[in-house]
């Protein structure tokens, strides 16, 4: 199992210290997005582009229990207006669906099983963090 409610910003600290191509411009898009009826955002790209960078990187910005303003300092999105206004606001809830895929095959678990392995797995999270919740 991993961490499902706040990831933190580790995988996207872990990225930028290789080579990392900027592509904040991506929370920008996101950012515009917030509080409007246009609230939906799917990133759909072929396989080996980039998907799990770009996930790691929203879920840095995010993030409300990291503080991820240095990471960003240098970047694109660091010079937007609306940078400070989303920074590390909001829960996060990231999925890796593809591990709960390869849980399953270890595990001989049928495949019509994952959705309820995924919501065992967030509910999980969010009772840890929240133990009030789980009453």
């Amino acid at each position: 199992m991993g961490t499902y409610l706040n990831p933190g910003n580790a995988g996207f600290r872990k990225i930028i210290e290789s080579e990392y191509v900027d592509k904040t411009g991506l929370i920008r898009l996101i950012n515009r997005s917030i509080g409007t009826n246009q609230n939906l955002t799917c990133i759909s790209r072929p396989r080996r582009f980039g998907k799990s960078y770009a996930a790691r990187m929203l879920c840095a910005y995010y993030d409300r229990t990291c503080d991820s303003r240095e990471l960003f300092s240098g970047y694109t999105i660091a010079e937007d207006p609306a940078y400070e206004k989303h920074l590390n606001r909001y829960h996060v809830i990231s999925l890796d669906i593809t591990s709960f895929i390869s849980d399953a095959k270890i595990g001989n678990i049928p495949l019509k099983e994952i959705p309820a392995m995924i919501t065992q797995a967030v509910l999980t999270d969010v009772k840890e963090c929240y133990p009030e919740l789980a009453e």
